[in-house]
């Protein structure tokens, strides 16, 4: 029987890995790289060399696992993408681009064979531009629908013109772009109470979408699909500073494009991780309903728990719900609805 109250919905921001992967170091003949060491059923440590980086459960790569706890969350399409850690920006990027074909090809083979259950975004040798392309549009052709890049390319910040072939390449391919944070700033003075996670990231967001705009990446490729993660992290919150600096130092913010930062603003996407009404509300207030899609992190501590708990629970129309919940992911990701359309028309 159909659920009358159920909607639609679609996660965009989800992290997948193998369950395993050729030994790296063994590989490329130098260190640094993730490994995971399987030590229990169903569990596995994210091993950087010999350092523990993390510990990770099998709905970590596990399909039938997601798809059990999608069933039970009510989360009808998730977006896979890798988890930052293994951009390996800093690799030589020969090494990079042969471990984003591994990451990429894992990726697209679950999506082929779950197609109305997952979307799939590609991992790039950013560092090396001319790879990156092509592995993007290697990408495209495998069925990905598009890619997730880091906030910043070692040195590089997303306004690099180094990295603008790239865009023009994506915007071309009608490839969507996620960015997500890593590799956070600050993060050696702040060694205690998981900062680099509460107050880097947030930052790393905010350094992204300032450079994109400052840098007149969104008025140079008008068509290009990016939406960022943690609801763009500090960016809402701190725009009136941004705004302002513009209006009174644009001998300093302007030098690469002369239109205010409030141009841009509806012009990217963010998705919904921000855990809190308030803020929840005033990203939309910042951004307009249209720009904002349900993201939860998962399977990670730091996402929602149960993905669209805060937007269903939201004082809001079904008509701005049903936006937040599936149809701004629609859109970002340039996709129909109909390509779903044996999972059941649940609003």
């Amino acid at each position: 029987m159909q659920n009358n109250n159920r909607v639609f919905t679609i996660d965009i921001h989800t992290h997948i890995l193998p369950e395993r992967w050729p030994d790296l170091q063994e590989r490329y003949g130098y260190g640094g790289f993730v490994r995971l060491e399987h030590h229990a059923p169903c569990r596995a440590r994210m091993m950087i060399d010999n350092r523990f980086f993390r510990e990770v459960q099998d709905n970590c790569w596990s399909p039938a696992t997601r798809l059990k706890e999608c069933s039970q969350y009510g989360v009808d399409v998730q977006v896979l993408s890798t988890v930052p850690v293994m951009f390996n920006y800093w690799a030589k990027p020969a090494d990079t681009l042969d471990l984003s074909q591994i990451l990429n090809d894992h990726i697209a083979s679950i999506v082929a064979e779950y197609p109305d259950r997952f979307v799939g975004l590609g991992t790039l040798p950013m560092q090396a531009p001319v790879l990156a392309i092509k592995e993007l549009e290697r990408c495209m052709k495998i069925g990905l629908a598009g890619i997730q890049i880091g906030s910043h390319i070692n040195d590089w910040n997303l306004d690099s013109t180094q990295l603008f072939p790239i865009y023009e390449a994506a915007e071309s391919l009608g490839a969507a772009i996620f960015v997500h944070p890593w590799d956070m700033m600050g993060q050696q003075k702040m060694p205690k109470y998981w900062l680099p996670w509460l107050v880097g990231m947030p930052a790393e967001t905010s350094l992204a979408i300032c450079s994109m705009i400052f840098g007149g990446v969104f008025e140079k490729f008008p068509m290009l699909r990016v939406a960022f993660a943690h609801g763009g992290g500090s960016f809402c919150a701190t725009f009136g500073r941004i705004a302002h600096g513009f209006e009174v130092r644009p001998d300093l913010c302007a030098i690469d494009n002369p239109h205010h930062p409030s141009k841009y603003l509806g012009k990217f996407y963010v998705d919904s991780l921000v855990h809190s009404n308030e803020s929840l509300d005033f990203v939309i207030q910042t951004l307009g309903e249209d720009k904002i899609a349900l993201g939860s992190d998962y399977p990670f501590p730091l996402g929602e728990d149960v993905p669209g708990t805060l937007i269903k629970n939201m004082p809001y129309s079904q008509q701005t719900k049903e936006k937040l919940l599936y149809v701004n992911a629609l859109n970002w990701l340039n996709m129909q609805k109909e390509r779903f359309a044996y999972l059941p028309n649940w609003d």
